[in-house]
């Protein structure tokens, strides 16, 4: 198939570009959110090809996948075709909701014309769906491999915009953390952090945007991932640190709890039992390595990229049908 597909969340796109399809990603001049391009920091196949907005307008597409109530308008004006109507159309939905969720309608709940594919069964359920035919494909990872050496007493953390962000994604709860173990925080627009939280950088450590490959490399020499999201689907970099064999303290929030089975780490909802967990990982290097070997256990039994690529096969042959 040709599938049109915005790349707005790297990691997945990275995942989903596997497949056997030729993909259009759209690009800009500025390389601004309604077109990135190709990925620069992961590694794409060539069958993901970079497109011009003006180019679509006569381009062949066999089903559109949205990510954004934006790219709704986007499909229209540069195709000139209405999604769901004149060319088959998919939303997937990454994030969970922003406002209280018993009273959040999705952007397509009123539509039953666009599936609504859901990355976790945690999104789904705290979404109003509506009437829009609803699904859950899970996700799945290129396998990094088994790298995990943990020779550096420290632990690894990965978050996107963590002072904008701070209570999400639990960057407000890591001087509690930095006390009791050296952070190495990777991800984009952390350079802040540090300084925004009043911690000694070397203490916490800010790693801005690194290749995927450069990160897994540093993160499998780490002895534990952080994972201290409170709101969150759940963070793909999460499943990739559990394929690197990582052993993972977790706040017992969102779909953490479904993702790391009790032999693979320590979640709670208690800040404090987590500090804990940390102080034990760092103390015990056995220990450590035993739970990153049932992490990776776990994850390539729940999040392989080959279920990952079916299940969308599956999906996208019945949207065309």
């Amino acid at each position: 198939m040709r599938i049109l597909i915005w790349h707005v969340h790297g990691a997945w796109t990275t995942s989903f570009v596997q497949g056997d399809h030729t993909y259009l990603v759209p690009v800009t001049p500025r390389r601004d959110a309604d077109g990135r391009g190709r990925a620069r920091t992961y590694r794409w196949p060539e069958r993901a090809v970079e497109v011009a907005p003006e180019q679509l307008r006569t381009a062949e597409v066999d089903v559109v996948v949205l990510q954004r109530p934006r790219d709704l308008e986007l499909t229209e004006r540069w195709l000139g075709r209405k999604p769901g109507v004149d060319v088959p159309a998919v939303y997937v939905e990454h994030d969970t909701p922003r406002g209280a969720p018993v009273d959040s309608a999705h952007p397509v709940a009123g539509r039953a014309d666009i599936p609504l594919v859901h990355v976790t069964h945690f999104n789904s359920v705290f979404w109003n769906n509506g009437r829009a035919p609803t699904t859950v494909i899970e996700h799945g990872v290129v396998d990094p491999g088994p790298r995990y050496t943990g020779e550096e007493p420290r632990a690894g953390v990965v978050v996107n915009d963590p002072v904008r962000r701070a209570r999400i994604t639990g960057a407000d709860l890591l001087p509690r953390f930095a006390a009791a173990a050296p952070l190495d925080v990777f991800g984009m627009r952390v350079t802040e952090l540090p300084g925004h939280l009043g911690l000694d950088p070397e203490r916490v450590r800010a790693h801005e945007d690194p290749p995927q490959r450069e990160m897994h490399r540093a993160l499998a020499r780490r002895r534990l991932y952080l994972h201290p999201y409170r709101w969150t689907s759940l963070g793909l970099a999460l499943v990739e640190a559990m394929h690197l064999g990582m052993p993972v303290v977790a706040l017992a929030t969102t779909e953490a709890v479904e993702a790391v089975p009790a032999d693979a780490g320590v979640l709670s909802t208690d800040p404090g039992a987590l500090v804990v967990a940390v102080r034990a990982l760092l103390a015990d290097a056995d220990l450590a390595r035993e739970m990153g070997g049932a992490a990776r256990r776990a994850a390539l039994r729940r999040y392989p990229l080959s279920r990952f690529l079916a299940d969308w096969d599956v999906l996208l042959k019945e949207v065309t049908a």
